[in-house]
Parts: structure tokens; C-alpha cells; sequence
């Protein structure tokens, strides 16, 4: 019977499955610790900083179905948090805006999350962030001359 060995991993296998769980990781942590899904933050904080969006817009933006967007809207709404109207340029769209309510729950997770990302770079240099901006600029310099070829 032959023993079949598996490869060894390669520093590029190692530096992707990292580079690869931190970001599953990253997407996720924030909205644990606040108690809501990751979805959730992001329309809240979305509206905050664009104004009034199209559910088509909130729909590329987080990558989901027009039915997740709308029913996440509709909670919004339904808690006095946003509110939805049709697009009077053209009302074959909704527009979701937030309320003052959502203003200032948008505004606490903003806050919330600077105060969270400094807790998640503490003991990290100035100059080793500015390394991994390096190292990713590059590899996304290189994904896009690989799309180009």
C-alpha cells in the first residue's frame, strides 16, 4: 500500500488562508459585538453617509437579493428607524432614508466602530500598517493586470 503525502503548504498558501480568515473574520466581529447582523450595520451606516439610496443601490453595495433589502428596510422602518418612499424621478424605484432615530443609531455605530477598529489595531506600528497597505495595493495591482492579460 502506497502512502499518499499531502503537499506542503506554500508561504503563498499560508498568506492567503491568514489574509483569507481575517476577512471572513473582520466582516463578522463587529457586528457580534454590537448585536445585530452585518447586513444591518451596513444600510444603517450606508444611509447615514449617502443620504437617501434606491433599494437597487443598497442592493449592489451589500451583495443581496431586492427582497433582502427590502425586508431589512421594512424592520428599519418598523422600528422607527428609516423610512421609505417611492422615487419621484422615477417610481419604479424606493428610496430608503433614515429618521432622526436611525440618524443617531447610525451616528452610536460609527462612533462604536472607530472605537472598536483602535481596539483591534492596538500593538499594531504605524509603519506595519502602512506595510500591509503596501503589500495589498500590490496584490490588488496584480489581480487587475491578471483580469487585463
Amino acid at each position: 500500500m502506497y502512502k499518499v503525502t499531502a503537499p506542503e503548504e506554500t508561504s503563498e498558501d499560508r498568506f492567503f488562508r491568514e489574509f483569507g480568515g481575517a476577512c471572513a473574520e473582520l466582516r463578522q466581529a463587529f457586528a457580534r459585538h454590537v448585536g445585530m447582523s452585518a447586513h444591518r450595520v451596513q444600510v444603517l451606516v450606508r444611509l447615514r453617509r449617502g443620504g437617501e439610496t434606491s433599494h437597487s443601490d443598497l442592493r449592489q453595495a451589500l451583495g443581496v437579493d431586492g427582497a433582502s433589502v427590502t425586508r431589512l428596510v421594512k424592520e428599519l422602518e418598523a422600528e422607527g428607524l428609516a423610512g421609505r418612499r417611492l422615487d419621484p424621478a422615477d417610481n419604479r424605484y424606493t428610496l430608503a432614508a433614515l429618521t432622526p432615530a436611525g440618524e443617531r443609531l447610525a451616528a452610536d455605530l460609527e462612533r462604536s466602530h472607530q472605537e472598536y477598529q483602535e481596539r483591534l489595531l492596538d500593538g499594531v506600528s504605524t509603519q506595519e500598517r502602512e506595510a500591509v497597505l503596501r503589500v495589498l495595493r500590490r496584490v490588488r495591482a496584480n489581480v487587475t493586470g491578471q483580469e487585463k492579460s
